[in-house]
């Protein structure tokens, strides 16, 4: 199925973070689906660019909204401009996220809840703002996880535990919001062509550091969105993207000891991801 389908022709959709990667090309999908779209995320210049490229195109021009997850108060004046431009709110995808990495004993108690409150209070902030114009539309909330949620690996301790937290949130609340006609999916990546490996443990991207992935295992980023709203639209429960993640998923499930005789041997070579700080000093 196409994301130009009719499924998401005249629904209004909110993206967090949509200014790169994931949520750009989300956005540009799903404004080629005649969606009204609502795009959210820290930079608004980033946002107004996606805005234009998908204005470009004779598609209608998204309504663009400053928002920081990780702050109090700012969704809320988000999803109160969708309301009055759109008078409804029918598809919410809680993208917004990223990496802390490196050993534990390089890690600070500063950097893990700089991790959680983005990653897992910025997504409960979002749900909690939404859910009562999802629970009037009999809307759909989108997760965007990780294959990090299923398959930790050292190194990875303090994104991998934001990953794990929200396949237990996604677990817990499908049944609960299904009572008020709310569908939810959650979506779980491996490797996608993006910025998110290029950015440090302040959530800022770093000029010129190359991405870290082995380029044959990342999935290029146009084939991994239509997935994920293929999956959106049919209400899959999750969707698992790339094949080594589907791989790792089921590594992970039916034969655990694989990954933690893979940990050990990365351990011990020292093939863990570095520290992400990039010689800036942490906040």
């Amino acid at each position: 199925m196409s994301p130009r389908s009719s499924f998401f022709r005249d629904k209004s959709a909110l993206i967090t973070g949509a200014s790169s990667g994931i949520g750009r090309e989300l956005a540009l999908q799903l404004g080629a689906a005649n969606a009204h779209l609502t795009l959210t995320a820290r930079r608004k210049e980033l946002l107004y660019t996606v805005a234009q490229q998908i204005s470009a195109t004779g598609h209608e021009a998204p309504l663009v909204v400053q928002a920081d997850v990780a702050r109090d108060g700012e969704l809320e004046h988000a999803v109160s401009e969708v309301l009055r431009v759109y008078h409804k709110l029918d598809i919410v995808i809680a993208n917004a996220g990223f990496g802390v990495a490196g050993p534990l004993t390089r890690l600070s108690l500063n950097d893990y809840r700089r991790q959680f409150e983005t990653n897992v209070f910025g997504v409960l902030r979002t749900i909690y703002t939404v859910l009562p114009a999802l629970e009037k539309s009999r809307g759909h909330l989108a997760i965007v996880g990780s294959v990090s949620g299923w398959a930790a690996s050292p190194g990875s301790s303090a994104y991998s535990m934001s990953k794990f937290a929200l396949r237990a949130l996604a677990n817990a609340i499908t049944p609960e919001l299904k009572l008020s006609g709310i569908k939810v999916t959650l979506i779980t990546p491996g490797y996608v062509d993006s910025d998110f490996r290029r950015v440090n443990n302040q959530n800022m991207i770093e000029p010129g550091v190359q991405d870290s992935a082995p380029r044959w295992l990342v999935m290029p980023t146009d084939q991994a969105c239509r997935q994920m709203l293929r999956a959106i639209a049919r209400g899959q429960r999750e969707v698992i993207i790339t094949r080594h993640g589907k791989l790792l998923v089921a590594v992970e499930r039916f034969a655990p000891w694989v990954l933690r005789a893979v940990g050990n041997m990365m351990v011990k070579k020292g093939k863990m991801p570095r520290q992400r700080n990039w010689e800036r000093e942490s906040e």
